[in-house]
């Protein structure tokens, strides 16, 4: 009976009384083999201790999709899930092979990830040519979706400064235990129902030891670090170029380089050392951040650790004075403390 409901659910979308197109059906009958299974634990060669009782799984309606994945809700041990499935396509053994390793890499980052800012991992299976990744679930869905659903500029600075937060402390979490995430953006970005902000997707994140040029690199190029977009190797701050970039979209609710193609924005941005245009009432706390997370010079942007303190600086500031944003002025002597409050000696280092 479980088997025929996914079926009957990826067959015809939950609609009755509506042909399916050759198109749909195709890709109903392709990704119907990977759902319905026998009843039975499905556990790859070699078993793991992260491997999924697939027994225990139950498939509900798709909300996401990549070219190689569908995310999918649904409940695992009576627990609300997100499901993330990877077809290997059968006529591309280099892809199949480059699928695979993706899906390895980022288990491995997700078994050694806990940290209230980084999504949850719960389980995995891996039988070749189905890859499924469990995780819990967030009702608030994406950064993206949230921003799109608001009026440009209407997110209060308040709210800015907490989301930042939340993704500032993940991604020092991330980097502390040596990962890269690489493809930091707000889609990447997933809110629960009490705004908390975590950080999610970890399909190309890589170690920091591992990760050599970026060539042949798939990311995505309006969040891109210009040296990344030029595929010359990459330390740790190409994920703060991006949060330099989400933290505008924080700022404006709109997409970066709307007006361009993402090649147009890629070029634009590695060769031209173009950024999207700040609001001209962006206060100057956010405004300076973000054109140092942003810098053309890896080495001149922030570590997490110092964004994180800079952020926390502004929270305290804010509650002891509400018209902080509009009084803010960085000291132009010290370029490091450039972001905080007080030009005053600070005891930590970074």
């Amino acid at each position: 009976m479980k088997n025929l409901h996914w079926y009957k659910q990826i067959s015809n979308n939950g609609k009755c009384g509506r042909r399916l197109s050759l198109g749909e059906y195709k890709r109903a009958v392709s990704w119907s083999k990977y759902l319905v299974s026998p009843g039975a634990a499905i556990k790859g060669e070699g078993e793991e201790e992260w491997s999924a009782d697939m027994s225990q799984l139950f498939i509900g309606s798709k909300f996401a999709s990549g070219r190689h994945s569908r995310i999918y809700r649904g409940v695992y041990k009576q627990r609300d899930v997100a499901i993330k499935l990877v077809s290997q396509p059968e006529e591309d053994e280099d892809l199949a092979a480059f699928l695979e390793k993706q899906f390895t890499s980022e288990v491995a980052c997700l078994l050694r990830l806990r940290h209230p800012n980084i999504i949850t991992f719960i389980a995995a299976c891996k039988k070749p040519p189905v890859f499924c990744i469990i995780t819990e679930y967030l009702a608030g869905g994406s950064l993206r979706k949230y921003l799109h659903q608001q009026e440009p500029h209407s997110v209060p600075h308040e709210l800015v400064l907490k989301l930042s937060l939340d993704i500032a402390r993940g991604m020092e979490y991330l980097h502390s235990q040596g990962i890269l995430h690489r493809d930091l953006k707000s889609e990447n970005l997933l809110l629960g129902e009490d705004m908390c902000v975590k950080v999610a997707d970890f399909g190309i994140s890589c170690l920091e030891s591992q990760c050599g040029s970026a060539k042949g690199f798939t990311g995505t190029y309006r969040w891109m670090a210009p040296e990344m977009i030029k595929e010359k190797h990459h330390t740790k701050k190409v994920d703060v170029y991006s949060f330099g970039i989400v933290l505008w979209e924080l700022l404006t609710g709109l997409t970066p380089f709307d007006n361009m193609t993402p090649e147009q924005a890629a070029f634009a941005v590695s060769y031209k050392n173009a950024r999207p245009p700040l609001p001209s009432e962006c206060p100057c706390a956010f405004s300076n951040l973000i054109n140092r997370c942003w810098s053309s010079n890896p080495k001149k942007r922030p570590h997490f650790v110092e964004i994180v303190t800079i952020l926390e600086h502004y929270t305290e500031s804010i509650e002891q004075d509400p018209e902080f944003f509009s009084t803010y002025k960085p000291c132009p002597t010290n370029k490091i403390m450039g972001c905080f409050p007080k030009c005053k000696a600070r005891q930590k280092s970074f």
